[in-house]
């Protein structure tokens, strides 16, 4: 079990446990079987049901090309969308709880996710997959070549954690938010405010908690900030975030 430990921008480490050989093997397997049974649904109703292969055939070779590459071009890219739309997740990685991130402490964006795709055709593509599989077992962070070259790693989200650790907050039930901005941080955002906000706060690190609030002010987009102080006011971000979160 490899221990990853995060450094963020505000200088917080955050540990988190690197997903397993197995884990990844297992993911990348499930992905598999929900690419071949696309294919397979695909091949079914246009080719079997709708006749498309007769009207193929009597295209040229490269126009024959073209409308294979469509009907099949979401199974080629599947693994691009879907670690865009699901935050760092396939289904195959949703379901055995495990998320790429980056490992500066950023939210992971759409470059770093089309340069692990990209790198797929060397890591997973060459040698059977044999270079993702050593990549993985040898490097520090277990990380494959798509990994290190887009400075991701994968991560484990079945850590037991209570919810000091977490970025759940405990809330009246006749709570009001005030910023309904917040919707735009994701959870890794929140789990950062939160870290650097108790470290700091438990320092008196006052010129940290100035940066953090400006950065939240940037970010969610507030031009008003309603508290009289900064303590006061991340804790009601933080407070928001878990409001909205929790009833969406």
């Amino acid at each position: 079990m490899v221990e990853l430990q995060i450094n963020t921008t505000q200088n917080v480490n955050i540990n988190f446990t690197a997903a397993s050989v197995g884990e990844r093997i297992l993911a990348y397997g499930i992905d598999w079987i929900i690419k071949i049974a696309y294919a397979v649904v695909i091949f079914m109703i246009m080719f079997k049901l709708f006749k498309i292969d007769e009207i193929v055939a009597n295209m040229d070779s490269w126009s024959q090309m073209a409308i294979y590459a469509l009907f099949y071009l979401p199974a080629m890219f599947y693994t691009l969308i879907f670690e865009t739309i699901l935050d760092g997740q396939t289904i195959g990685k949703r379901i055995l709880k495990i998320k790429v991130v980056k490992i500066d402490g950023y939210q992971a964006s759409l470059s770093d996710f089309v340069i692990r795709w990209f790198f797929r055709i060397i890591d997973l593509n060459m040698m059977t997959g044999a270079v993702a599989l050593i990549a993985i077992i040898t490097s520090e962070k277990n990380q494959r070549l798509g990994d290190m070259t887009a400075g991701t790693s994968v991560i484990a989200l079945k850590n037991n954690v209570n919810i000091s650790h977490t970025i759940l907050e405990n809330l009246k039930e006749n709570y009001v938010p005030t910023y309904p901005n917040v919707i735009k941080l994701s959870d890794n955002d929140a789990r950062i405010i939160k870290d650097t906000f108790t470290t700091a706060t438990a320092s008196k690190d006052y010129q940290t908690l100035i940066k953090l609030r400006n950065k939240i002010k940037e970010v969610v987009d507030i031009k008003e900030v309603r508290q009289s102080n900064d303590v006061a006011f991340i804790n009601t971000i933080l407070k928001d975030y878990n409001y909205y979160t929790q009833n969406m």
